[in-house]
């Protein structure tokens, strides 16, 4: 496999694996786990390695031994173009890789073509959900009628304080309460936070509209350039993680790690382990 990521890298990378694995048993064979399968699905947002091929990134998630993905057209991880599009999906299954979103996806044209176009590439790759970034308010009621005729829900992606439209996923919620079930809201935590937004509450309030979350951690919670590894922040995601349990969430958590475009790796091994220590830690098999 062709890639930047360096073997001096990879060995960085893999000796931390090993102390996870040792921190953490969720990264242990499942099989030698007592605990009960974990209601919490983990998964991972194609954007984490937007700087590498496809073929390198499933390298990685094989690393991770993560085989949920929510990809993002970006680099060639799931190209708009249907030719490429269908390459991409053989890839994925010939990995193993299983695909339960994509997105961010933008919706700028209040226009059928171009939200139909949207739709038909979510149906081509299997998806039951798009993360949108973005919609203008006024688009919602046509994205609506999409929504009931592929049966693909959309999932709002709040975007923090930058975003003056739904910096909050509670904004979300306010925009979509009175449309169809399947328009809901995809939780990114730390712009979550940065807009003054509890999770937790946010998550109970949201309830069955929620169909997607992202996940990353900060040290500052005014602070988009503060983000860290999974754990090294003050995210609570015990607490976040028995909201999502105790509303009957049944989407993913999927890792978004944003920061060392170039060399992202020990920082995704690290999130997950911790990630999978936390479930682990509360009885769970991740």
């Amino acid at each position: 496999m062709t890639s930047t990521f360096s073997r001096r890298r990879f060995l960085q990378s893999s000796a931390l694996a090993a102390t996870a694995s040792a921190a953490f048993p969720a990264f242990a064979d499942p099989a030698q786990d007592a605990g009960k399968p974990s209601p919490v699905h983990l998964g991972l947002a194609s954007y984490t390695f937007r700087n590498f091929t496809r073929t390198q990134m499933i390298g990685f998630m094989k690393q991770l031994q993560v085989t949920a993905l929510n990809p993002k057209d970006v680099k060639d991880h799931l190209p708009m173009d249907a030719a490429e599009e269908a390459k991409a999906l053989t890839d994925y299954e010939a990995a193993g890789i299983k695909l339960h979103a994509a997105g961010v996806i933008y919706f700028p044209k209040d226009e059928d073509n171009d939200i139909r176009a949207k739709f038909e590439y979510a149906k081509r790759a299997g998806l039951s959900v798009i993360v949108a970034g973005d919609p203008a308010p006024a688009t919602l009621p046509r994205m609506e009628k999409f929504v009931k005729e592929y049966d693909i829900r959309i999932a709002i992606h709040n975007h923090g304080p930058e975003d003056k439209v739904f910096p909050s996923p509670l904004d979300v919620l306010k925009a979509v309460k009175d449309l169809d079930p399947r328009m809901g809201c995809c939780i990114d935590m730390g712009h979550c936070v940065r807009a003054n937004t509890d999770i937790v509450e946010a998550i109970h309030a949201i309830g069955p509209r929620l169909f997607n979350m992202h996940a990353k951690d900060l040290t500052d919670f005014h602070e988009k350039e503060s983000q860290v590894a999974v754990g090294r922040g003050k995210l609570p995601f015990r607490e976040i993680f028995a909201a999502l349990i105790k509303t009957n969430y049944k989407g993913f958590v999927d890792l978004e790690y944003e920061i060392h475009g170039d060399d992202p790796m020990p920082g995704v091994i690290e999130s997950i382990a911790y990630l999978r220590g936390v479930l682990d830690g509360m009885g769970y098999r991740a």
